[in-house]
């Protein structure tokens, strides 16, 4: 039998007829619209179905990768090999006293929004991120001075080996745009945040306040990786760029952002081979004219086109 037909019906024993497909686009499901092919796509349903999948790729020797709504990922233009695991279907919230409970396919606005609904305080400033809750935490997702590390309790996560383990915060390694969370090959699969109760009068004008900010500096209107640079010691990358004189400049369908030069939109049709090249040609550009080595917020991951 072919290998991968074998895969292929190896996990429709393990995950439900609708939520594997085989060379799957991976740019439809992106945040970015970037991206090849998945070899298989598995969207899981409960968390058993994913220990499932990773401990069958992991007695198989087949590569698994996790993927969120890709807003702060690009996948190269030959896609992933073997399987990727998108949690998109696990998007509970719930409330726990001071506390939101949320799975982590659910978007990490949604989180803040309910927090809101329930009038508690704490997740303000995820109000515009774009991620989804594992994704947040994967990077300590942060913007106007709140980071998940400031609210985070614990995290349940799908171990290496496909055990359901509890992580503390502090577990985690929480840091500026990183964690060990990639580094221990951890599935994060729910969060729990510990918030404060308040008025919400209160909390919804902090959200309209960074909802305005947020709307009126950045390029919302296309595709993007939002911010792709760590801010470096001492700077803004954004003001970098900008006084680098690089904004509107474009390689392909990729542009650097006219609103806010901190971006690069996917402004038409742009591939990822576009995107990295401009990424490449902005860091060679401010290196050059003030000294500074720009560092990728953003990630890549993924195969060349062969």
């Amino acid at each position: 039998m072919d290998n991968k037909q074998y895969i292929h019906d190896k996990l429709l024993d393990l995950v439900k007829k609708d939520n594997v497909k085989v060379d799957e686009v991976l740019k439809n499901h992106l945040y970015t619209k970037l991206g090849g092919k998945a070899d298989f796509f598995v969207t899981p349903t409960t968390f058993e179905e994913i220990q499932n999948v990773v401990t069958f790729s992991n007695e198989e020797s087949i590569p698994f990768t996790l993927l969120g709504n890709g807003s702060n990922l690009i996948i190269k233009d030959g896609g992933i090999r073997g399987i990727v695991i998108n949690l998109k279907r696990l998007d509970d919230i719930s409330t726990d006293g001071n506390t939101i409970v949320a799975q982590s396919g659910a978007r990490i606005i949604d989180a803040s929004r309910h927090a809101l609904k329930e009038h508690l305080s704490g997740l303000e400033f995820a109000c515009g991120i774009p991620g989804t809750v594992g994704g947040a935490l994967y990077m300590n997702a942060g913007a106007y001075g709140g980071e998940i590390k400031d609210v985070l309790d614990y995290a349940y996560v799908i171990d290496r080996h496909g055990k359901l383990v509890k992580r503390s915060a502090s577990d985690l390694e929480l840091d500026y745009r990183t964690s060990n969370i990639d580094k221990n090959k951890d599935i994060v699969i729910e969060a729990t945040f510990s918030l404060k109760s308040g008025k919400f009068e209160d909390i919804k004008e902090v959200m309209d306040d960074l909802t305005y900010k947020r709307e009126s500096k950045q390029p919302l209107e296309y595709p993007s990786c939002g911010s792709v640079f760590k801010r470096p010691p001492g700077y803004f990358a954004g003001k970098l760029i900008q006084d680098s004189h690089l904004q509107g400049t474009n390689i392909g369908g990729a542009e650097v952002s006219t609103k806010h030069a901190g971006f690069i939109i996917n402004k038409d049709n742009a591939t990822t081979t576009d995107y990295i090249s401009l990424i490449e040609h902005v860091q060679k550009t401010v290196k050059e004219k003030f000294g500074v080595k720009l560092e990728r917020e953003v990630r890549i991951i993924g195969d060349d086109l062969s």
